[in-house]
C-alpha cells in the first residue's frame, strides 16, 4: 500500500469549478539542438532529429526539438524546429515501432474527423515503416489550463463560454455517427460494447485493489465485485451509440490563438453510449465532486444542443440516468489509469491527486441512483475511501 506520508503530501481535496491540474503548468520547454539528441539522447531522440533534419533538410546543428511529456500514453511526442525559423514548430508523434498507416486508428480519425469539419490537428507527413507522424502544433493551452487561468481572473462568464463551446463540440462529434459508417471508418468498427466496458472495469479492479493498494479482496467479495462490474458493462453497452471521442477531458482540447477549442489524442474514437464524452468533461481529473445542479444544467444544455443540430431526441430523464451510470464507469476506468500511473509508471505526482476525488464521485453517482443496486461496489469503495482518507490525514 503506498506510504502514509506520500499520501499525506498528495491526496488533498481542493474544490474546483473546472478541469484542473494538481499544479500549475511550467514555462514553455526550451528547445535544445538535434547534435545534443544524436550525442547525448536515448534511441528515441536520436531517430526524431535523424528524421525532422532530412524532413526540413538542415544539419542536426540546425534543427531544435524537446520532449513533451505524454499523458497515459505508449506514444512519445516532441517539438521540433530549425534555427532558421524557430517559430514554426512541428509535433512529432514517435510510435514505439513501425505501422502501416492504412489500419493507423490515428490517420484514420483524423481524416473521419477532417471530413466533417471537426478541428483536429493537421497531419503533415507520415513515415510510418519509422513509427512517425508529423503533425500540426497546437500550441501548450490545454483547455484545463485555460479555464483554470479565466477562473482565477474571475472570468467566469468566459468560462462559461469555453465550456459551452466544448459540449458543441460534443454534439458535432455525435452528428458525424453517419459518415463513420458510411465511409467504414475504423472508428464505426469499434465501440464500446460490453467486452470493452468491462475490461476497463477489471483494469480498475486489478491496478486499485492490487497495484495501488498493494492488497486484494477476500474471493466471496471479490466475486460480489465482479457481478457489479458486470452489470454495469452489460447495461451501458445496451445503450444507442454514437460517434465518441473517447477521452474527452480538459487536456485534450487545445485553445489555439484564435480561441477556439482544438481536439487531439482522438485515434480511439468510437461508437459508445450518448453520455461517454460528456462525462469525463464535466466530472473527470477534478480534485473534489462537483455541484449537481451544475451537472445538471449542462446537461440540459447538451440536449438543447443537440436538438438544434437535428440529432435524435432524447427525454432528460434518461440522459440523467445514463450519465450516472457512465460516470461510474468511466470513473471507475480513469482511476484504473491513475493507479497504474502511480503504483507502476512512478507518476503519481501527476496522477495521485486524482484517485480519492474520484472515487468520491463514483460514490456519489452510486447514491444518486435511488435503488443502489451495486452494493458490494458501493462497499469496497466505502472502505478503500476510509482507509486513503485516514492516511491522507
Amino acid at each position: 500500500m503506498p506510504s502514509q506520508n506520500r499520501q499525506k503530501s498528495r491526496v488533498t481535496l481542493y474544490s474546483a469549478s473546472s478541469p484542473s491540474t494538481p499544479t500549475a503548468p511550467s514555462a514553455k520547454p526550451e528547445m535544445l539542438s538535434g547534435r545534443l539528441a544524436q550525442t547525448q539522447g536515448g534511441v528515441s531522440e536520436r531517430r526524431v532529429v535523424s528524421f525532422m533534419a532530412d524532413y526540413f533538410g538542415v544539419p542536426l546543428d540546425g534543427l531544435l526539438y524537446c520532449p513533451l511529456t505524454p499523458d497515459a500514453s505508449t506514444r512519445k511526442y516532441y517539438r521540433t524546429s530549425t534555427t532558421a525559423r524557430p517559430e514554426e514548430t512541428l509535433i512529432v508523434s514517435l510510435y514505439p515501432d513501425p505501422f502501416n498507416q492504412a489500419d493507423n486508428s490515428f490517420v484514420d480519425a483524423t481524416r473521419l474527423f477532417e471530413r466533417a469539419g471537426l478541428p483536429v490537428p493537421r497531419i503533415v507527413t507520415v513515415a510510418d515503416t519509422k513509427g512517425i507522424i508529423v503533425q500540426e502544433d497546437l500550441g501548450d493551452m490545454s483547455l484545463s489550463r485555460w479555464l483554470r487561468e479565466a477562473e482565477a481572473r474571475g472570468d467566469l462568464a468566459a468560462c462559461e463560454a469555453m465550456l459551452q463551446q466544448a459540449i458543441e463540440l460534443i454534439v458535432r462529434i455525435q452528428a458525424a455517427t453517419t459518415l463513420a459508417y458510411a465511409i467504414e471508418a475504423i472508428a464505426a468498427r469499434q465501440a464500446f460494447d460490453e467486452a470493452k466496458l468491462l475490461w476497463e472495469l477489471n483494469y480498475f479492479a486489478t491496478h486499485f485493489f492490487t497495484s495501488y493498494r498493494r492488497g486484494d479482496l477476500p474471493a466471496e467479495e471479490r466475486a460480489a465485485l465482479a457481478d457489479d462490474l458486470q452489470s454495469i458493462a452489460r447495461q451501458l453497452s445496451s445503450r444507442p451509440r454514437y460517434l465518441t471521442h473517447r477521452d474527452y477531458h480538459g487536456m485534450n482540447l487545445m485553445v489555439d490563438g484564435q480561441g477556439a477549442l482544438r481536439l487531439i489524442d482522438h485515434q480511439d474514437a468510437r461508437m459508445g453510449p450518448v453520455t461517454y464524452d460528456l462525462v469525463p468533461l464535466l466530472v473527470e481529473r477534478r480534485l473534489s465532486p462537483i455541484d449537481p445542479a451544475w451537472i445538471e444544467a449542462r446537461q440540459r444544455s447538451f440536449l438543447q444542443l443537440r436538438r438544434q443540430k437535428g440529432l435524435a431526441a432524447i427525454p432528460f430523464q434518461e440522459v440523467e440516468e445514463e450519465f450516472l451510470l457512465m460516470t461510474i464507469q468511466r470513473q471507475l476506468k480513469a482511476v484504473g489509469t491513475f493507479s497504474y500511473q502511480t503504483a507502476i509508471v512512478g507518476r503519481g505526482e501527476v496522477y495521485e491527486p486524482y484517485i480519492v476525488p474520484a472515487l468520491l464521485t463514483v460514490e456519489r453517482a452510486l447514491h444518486q441512483m435511488g435503488s443502489r443496486p451495486y452494493s458490494a461496489l458501493e462497499t469496497a469503495l466505502r472502505e478503500s475511501i476510509e482507509a486513503l482518507s485516514a492516511l491522507s490525514r
